[in-house]
């Protein structure tokens, strides 16, 4: 057999060697939920869809494949097991959760960021960590708005306002780097007063809860007791001003009845002061009862008389 033959031969399975090692390691897959950004020589020319691609082997073209659809999420002073994203929990969960608030107390903080990449390429190129970056980013936002409040607040009602300014804070920060991020939710999870405090702490919540229940409870009784008294009073006050009114109109209807018997007494006095008596004896003698005039020589009567109709009659109601 010839050498040229040969040597053609080992050429000709070289090539075919490297040909297969070529399309094994050209052809590669992008997940439903990702989207692949392809670089060659270094230098980025654009994003492929999901579905079975093909890239130049050998170096030429790098594909980074980002799960663009799929909702991210970075943990803070604690850490679930299973986490697919490797920048979901820090080595120092104890220190990042140690924060001081407003009015100078210890807090222990722990919340979640939720975030998804909206831009692969600004997401890969703008920032050398993105992931990293992000949790700095979000450290020290929670810090300054943690810090801007009282204990109680961080502890107890100020919590969906410290969210949603942590959100928007961390936004903006994000939008200003360009990032390729977009954070979806900032929410706490477990908020208490550190370890050594927390006790005092929880008494002293007790006690501010007992006081709150005493001063509704005293709200309740006030507000029960005094709406009865005001109307107690009204009553009174309205039945003394009906007995103030009849009164008056009594005496004012005595002063008009005295104008007119005193006008009629001027125009005739005599008849005036015979009917006045008369009127008077009709309302008088019925309340005296019957009466019998005898002549003093009268002899024998009483057997004659019928005594039962002589019986006094009650006196008549005025």
């Amino acid at each position: 057999m010839p050498n040229g033959w040969k040597l053609s031969t080992v050429l000709a399975g070289g090539i075919a060697l490297l040909a297969v090692a070529g399309l094994s390691r050209g052809v590669y897959t992008v997940g439903p939920e990702s989207v692949g950004v392809i670089q060659r020589f270094g230098r980025s020319i654009g994003t492929v869809d999901p579905g079975l691609r093909f890239k130049l082997p050998f170096g030429i073209d790098q594909v980074t494949i980002l799960p663009v659809k799929r909702q991210l999420k970075l943990e803070f002073g604690f850490g679930s097991a299973g986490g697919s994203n490797p920048d979901q929990v820090s080595n120092e969960q104890s220190k990042e959760s140690d924060m001081v608030t407003g009015d100078l107390n210890a807090a222990h903080v722990e919340w979640v960021v939720q975030y998804e990449i909206s831009n692969p390429e600004e997401y890969l190129f703008n920032n050398r960590e993105p992931g990293p970056t992000l949790r700095d980013l979000s450290e020290n936002v929670m810090r300054e708005v943690v810090g801007d409040r009282t204990v109680d607040e961080v502890l107890t009602v100020g919590r969906q306002g410290i969210e949603n300014e942590a959100i928007t804070k961390l936004t903006s920060l994000v939008q200003e780097l360009k990032m390729g991020i977009r954070v979806q939710q900032v929410q706490l999870k477990n908020v208490h007063p550190p370890t050594a405090v927390q006790r005092s702490f929880e008494e002293v919540n007790r006690a501010q809860q007992e006081r709150e229940q005493m001063i509704n409870q005293a709200n309740g009784e006030y507000n029960k007791v005094v709406p009865r008294a005001s109307g107690e009073a009204q009553k009174k006050i309205s039945e003394a001003e009906g007995y103030a009114l009849k009164r008056v109109n009594e005496a004012e209807g005595d002063v008009a009845r005295f104008k007119a018997l005193l006008e009629q007494y001027e125009k005739a006095p005599e008849v005036t002061r015979q009917r006045l008596y008369l009127e008077t004896l009709s309302e008088v003698i019925p309340q005296l009862g019957s009466k019998i005039i005898l002549d003093a020589s009268a002899k024998q009567f009483l057997p004659l008389m019928n005594v039962q109709q002589f019986e006094p009659k009650p006196p008549v109601q005025k």
